[in-house]
């Protein structure tokens, strides 16, 4: 095939003397050795073939001396036994100063400046300059310069951090008619000197009372304005009466220590600590510690915080951290909060933050926070370094289903209810027990009982289930059961993760209803014994209850001498002598 055109034929030159052209070969001719593509060059306003001597790699390239020539008209060739292309570039060597890479950095520094020199080989040539500087942050600067006739040039660099590595690099390119720039020098990394600490160190304090006075355990961190400004640091801890002026006392600690632990009596102290590298001290942080009053413990306790006892309320989570809200004081320059990452060890790993007077609402959040751990957090008011606990907050990060079951301690049955008597211990929870949920049902089958609601187990089977929505109330009676039945029955506690898989229930029996017993003897038992006991004196009950009623016929008063009217025999008073006869009225005697 013939050759491809040359493309991206460009020249530049680094010192005006050497030019240097590139292009790009083509694609592949398929003819090799002597029938292999050959380049020439020419330059047309001094009608010359240009003798350099042509490399090809990624590009091809080629180099000569054009002396004192400034504008140049330059041809490249390209040719094979079946054909030829030519590319051509016209330029004023001026507008084509791509220049050699700075050399040889060095510099110079302050705490907060660097000087940074250069040496450069295109001499006579004015260039600018570009400098990049790298921050510790990754943060990347771009400071621009001009270049002069000397050996070297320099470019200052301000507004550093003390005691910080930067690392720097330059490239140039020609003052005038910009053509591009130079290849990078080697990066240079430097460090600033060390200065006086800038800013305060965050301090805090935990206090407990004791025998005589109290124990006063001291934290304290980097805040983020804080600047150690030097190699090493160290840390001094001064704490004085604030009443008689004593003399103070000190401690020195090394740069791996956060903590200390002070024993003051119950007098009002200051307490301070300042950071200390090879140059100086930084501004002391000041903790006033008040005067404790009371002789009991608990009376010590409220009266060095300044408040009465305080109730803890509950708080709200999220997917992002636990939720914390307080009712702003005009009175306070700033709030603190304080918690324990893990409240469960000793020590807890004490944490702290702090807020600013218009802010009464921040989301907690910490890597050491795990779901079904209760975290307290209190609320203190600082004013002039005295601080007062406000409120007190708990919650959870997120909470899960409680750890154990009620236990039921008692059960008292009648026929058709049975009352539960349970234990809880609210304490160390997996979160807020809201009540108690109590399930029961028939063995045999599945429960519908007045007044419940419906739940299904796994297994498909269908339980009733009653829900006590006080967590201090520890009995509920079941209503409407049967009598003579087998009942199970579990009692779960439920906080806002839900409660535990029903796996254990407890059994009961109904016993038999009384009332229904009763009702049997009175409509059976007892006519059966009495249809008994008259089947037995079945005479005698005959004849008290039904005697037998005597024949007239057969009766000794008609054995008389028969005297009939009509078909009835009638008796002659002059047949029959009476034992006695009575007359009772006068009348009646006259008339017989």
């Amino acid at each position: 095939e013939p050759p491809d055109t040359p493309n991206d034929f460009s020249c530049q030159t680094q010192d005006m003397r050497l030019v240097t052209c590139t292009w790009s070969q083509g694609g592949d001719t398929y003819l090799y050795g002597q029938h292999s593509p050959k380049y020439t060059l020419s330059e047309e306003f001094s009608q010359k073939v240009v003798l350099c001597t042509v490399s090809c790699s990624e590009q091809c390239s080629c180099s000569w001396d054009i002396g004192q020539q400034r504008i140049c008209n330059i041809t490249v060739t390209v040719e094979n036994p079946l054909g030829k292309r030519t590319a051509m570039d016209v330029f004023d060597i001026t507008h084509r100063i791509y220049p050699a890479a700075p050399f040889q950095l060095w510099e110079e520094c302050t705490d907060t400046e660097i000087t940074l020199y250069w040496k450069h080989r295109n001499k006579g040539i004015e260039l600018f300059c570009q400098t990049e500087v790298l921050h510790p942050g990754g943060k990347v600067e771009l400071h621009n310069s001009s270049d002069t006739h000397l050996d070297f040039a320099s470019i200052t660099l301000g507004g550093l951090q003390p005691y910080t590595e930067y690392t720097a690099r330059v490239h140039c390119g020609a003052a005038k008619h910009f053509w591009r720039w130079s290849e990078w020098s080697e990066a240079r990394t430097v460090r600033t000197k060390e200065a006086t600490p800038s800013g305060k160190l965050d301090i805090w304090r935990e206090i407990t009372p004791v025998a005589g006075g109290r124990n006063v355990t001291l934290f304290w961190k980097q805040a983020p304005s804080f600047r150690a400004n030097g190699r090493s640091i160290s840390y001094e801890v001064t704490w004085e009466k604030v009443e008689d002026g004593s003399k103070p006392e000190s401690n020195s600690f090394s740069s791996v220590c956060n903590s200390t632990r002070i024993s003051i009596d119950n007098h009002s102290y200051r307490i301070s600590i300042m950071a200390k590298n090879g140059v100086n001290y930084s501004l002391p942080s000041v903790l006033i510690i008040p005067r404790a009053t009371g002789n009991s413990m608990k009376a010590l306790f409220c009266s060095f915080l300044g408040t009465k006892e305080l109730k803890e309320e509950h708080v709200n989570s999220t997917d992002d951290g636990i939720f914390i809200s307080w009712e702003p004081r005009h009175i306070y320059d700033s709030y603190i909060i304080d918690w324990c990452n893990f409240p469960m060890l000793q020590p807890c790993d004490l944490q702290w933050k702090r807020f600013g007077p218009n802010t009464s609402s921040t989301l907690i959040n910490s890597a050491a926070f795990v779901p079904g751990v209760r975290y307290n957090f209190h609320i203190y008011g600082s004013v002039a370094n005295r601080a007062s606990l406000l409120e007190k907050k708990t919650g959870y990060l997120r909470e899960l289903p409680p750890l154990h079951d009620p236990t039921v301690e008692k059960v008292e049955l009648t026929s058709n209810a049975v009352t539960l008597f349970w234990d809880y211990q609210l304490t160390n929870e997996s979160g807020f027990v809201r009540g108690y949920r109590v399930y029961v049902s028939p063995i045999q089958e599945n429960c519908s009982l007045k007044g419940s609601k419906k739940h299904v187990l796994p297994d498909g089977s269908v339980l009733c289930k009653y829900t006590i929505e006080n967590p201090e109330e520890k009995r509920f009676t079941v209503k409407h059961l049967l009598p003579n039945t087998k009942y199970k029955l579990v009692v779960k506690a439920y906080t806002g993760g839900g409660e535990t898989p029903i796996v254990n229930f407890r059994y009961i029996d109904t016993p038999f209803n009384s009332n229904i017993l009763y009702l049997l003897v009175l409509l059976v038992i007892v006519p059966s014994l009495v249809a008994a006991i008259c089947r037995w004196k079945m005479k005698w009950v005959k004849e008290c209850c039904c005697p037998v009623i005597p024949s007239p016929n057969k009766s000794k008063a008609l054995s008389f001498k028969e005297f009939k009217i009509g078909s009835e025999k009638v008796l002659k008073i002059s047949d029959c002598i009476p034992d006695v006869l009575a007359v009772d009225n006068k009348a009646v005697a006259q008339k017989l």
